[in-house]
């Protein structure tokens, strides 16, 4: 190699490591820049963890309140609903002996009597317009006449054997029973039938 040669390679040597250098800084300032941004993507996705959590917690809330205010409606609803319907109980039980005189009244009339003709027709008209009325306010006689025996609904104060008949069948309504939508306010009194060999189970 002639001396001109290496005066040449001397000369590019520095000038190779310059350029090794601030390249080498240029790819520390890339790096850095990454890292800040890597960084700051980081906290923006925690942030935005935290706002769903938070964002759930109170759709979760809110619904929560949503349903406890319509279980509060519907009870109170229920409750309106409840006191409406019996609110006249006590009233209604009152009025039971009234059709019960009426109506034995008309058992023990003497319907072949010319005489008392017209008051017989105007018990029976009475008593018939007092059912009406009381059954316009959710009230229902209970005259299970045929009917087979229901402990719900009656009570049985007699039983006595027939053949003709199946057995827990009901032969005579002694008193009639009522409810009031739906509610039992008096059982009907009555008599049931039995097997000539067994009685009435009055528990089923």
């Amino acid at each position: 190699m002639s001396n001109e040669e290496q005066a040449q390679k001397d000369e590019a040597q520095p000038i190779n490591e310059e350029a090794t250098e601030t390249h080498a800084e240029e790819v520390e300032e890339v790096v850095e820049e990454l890292s800040a941004e890597q960084t700051r993507i980081l906290e923006l996705e925690a942030a935005l963890a935290a706002s769903e959590a938070t964002l759930a917690a109170q759709k979760d809330s809110v619904m929560r309140a949503i349903a406890d205010a319509d279980n509060v409606r519907k009870r109170a609803e229920g409750e309106v609903d409840k006191a409406r319907k019996f609110a006249l109980e006590k009233f209604a039980s009152e009025l039971l002996p009234v059709a019960d005189n009426l109506e034995r009244a008309l058992q023990v009339a003497d319907k072949e009597n010319e005489a008392i003709k017209p008051v017989i027709e105007g018990v029976e008209i009475t008593l018939k317009s007092f059912v009406s009325s009381i059954e316009k306010f959710g009230m229902k006689v209970i005259d299970p006449q045929g009917e087979s025996f229901n402990p719900e609904q009656h009570q049985a104060m007699s039983m006595q054997e027939n053949a003709e008949l199946p057995a827990n069948t009901v032969m005579a309504v002694m008193q009639k029973g009522y409810e009031l939508n739906g509610r039992l306010l008096r059982p009907a009194m009555v008599m049931v039938s039995r097997a000539p060999e067994g009685g009435v189970d009055t528990q089923a």
